[in-house]
């Protein structure tokens, strides 16, 4: 099973609301005036980190997740550790055929740089079952992205792009524990997100599959601009009634 996205222009096309922008200044302005000299150097060059974690509330803080496969992690992409083998993955016939990234690493390189050096609305991640790095993932903003554009988001509604990597991973019911353990992630580490969304293309049926195993639930097909998809939902379940 394998990720449905087809471009990087899915999750990098959008400008922040400019309400985003200014609660981000005003707390950064906040800061560095309280600082001294050498402190506003350094929080100067940390504010884009900063803005990041709040758009996606650091999810390199996440930690482990305990899956029946094995304790997996998701560890956002350093891309010179990790772009040998992501474009390798890009180039097996399997991906290429959703995700579109064929070619020398330069391409693949592209396309992680668009997002490690955007505003933080997507984050790429190398997934490491038991401390080996198995999968590629993007956790994105849906409700910055392009696909609100083409069907209802909530506010911090968050999307879920995914391959596993080796053919040897595929077909045998681990991208369902998977995606099941990215969703809880990201259900426990952003408390303001009560949805995780899901488009994979309506020809890749065996990740359609994954994520109706996961949970998911199929809300329709949407048209996007590099194809057609069925928007899939995991709702936070809601807290029982008190006595």
């Amino acid at each position: 099973m394998h990720s449905t996205d087809a471009s990087a222009d899915d999750t990098l096309d959008l400008h922040l609301p400019e309400e985003f922008v200014a609660l981000f200044r005003t707390a950064a302005n906040d800061a560095t005036d309280a600082a001294t000299a050498p402190e506003r150097e350094g929080l100067r060059a940390h504010e884009g980190l900063r803005a990041h974690e709040d758009l996606l509330d650091g999810i390199a803080d996440w930690g482990p997740s305990d899956t029946p496969a094995g304790a997996f992690h998701l560890v956002p992409v350093d891309l010179e550790r990790d772009l040998a083998l992501i474009a390798r993955w890009m180039n097996d016939p399997a991906v290429a055929a959703y995700w579109e990234l064929t070619g020398p690493q330069s391409v693949t390189a592209d396309h992680l740089r668009a997002q490690l050096t955007g505003d933080g609305r997507s984050v790429p991640c190398v997934g490491m079952l038991d401390g080996v790095p198995m999968s590629y993932w993007e956790i994105y903003r849906a409700d910055l992205d392009q696909l609100a554009r083409y069907c209802p988001v909530r506010p911090h509604d968050t999307g879920v792009h995914l391959l596993i990597g080796d053919g040897a991973d595929r077909g045998r019911g681990l991208g369902t524990e998977l995606i099941r353990a990215v969703a809880d992630l990201v259900l426990a580490g952003r408390p303001a997100c009560t949805r995780v969304l899901a488009e994979p293309d309506v020809r890749n049926r065996p990740s359609v599959a994954a994520f109706l195993g996961a949970g998911f639930r199929p809300m329709g097909e949407v048209d996007l601009p590099a194809k057609r998809a069925v928007l899939m939902i995991r709702a936070r379940e809601a807290p029982e009634p008190s006595p």
